[in-house]
């Protein structure tokens, strides 16, 4: 069981940064795929970006490519979001989600465990 906690959202300017972390407990946890997703009001959950289990490789939606940046440091059981250039139109919640396979990577019912998300609002 892998256990997915992230922070470090918050309001923002347009053209401001974030970064994202999402803390992953249990054993196992260095041995997932990871996931960040977003969810804006009235939207359905979409992929934003993938790491693989060693860090590389790492996937990006078209939406957010050259400006987000995905990492994770399997020390510390954390992967990141280093959020830069930020949009109004990033504005949504923010989730991290965990998965064995490095397959289907955007598909997000491919995933098995999820953090509670947390907001990022940027403001024009």
């Amino acid at each position: 069981q892998v256990q997915l906690v992230e922070s470090g959202g918050g309001l923002v300017q347009a053209g401001g940064s974030l970064r994202l972390s999402c803390a992953a407990s249990g054993r196992t946890a260095s041995t997932y795929a990871m996931g960040w997703f977003r969810q804006a009001p009235g939207k359905e959950r979409e992929f934003v970006a993938a790491i693989s289990l060693s860090g590389s490789p790492s996937y990006y939606a078209d939406s957010v490519k050259g400006r987000f940046t995905i990492s994770r440091d399997n020390a510390k059981n954390t992967v990141y979001l280093e959020m830069n250039s930020l949009k109004p139109e990033d504005t949504a919640v923010y989730y991290c989600a965990a998965k064995r396979f490095w397959i289907d990577y955007t598909k997000l019912h491919e995933y098995e465990h999820w953090g509670q998300g947390t907001q990022v609002t940027v403001s024009s």
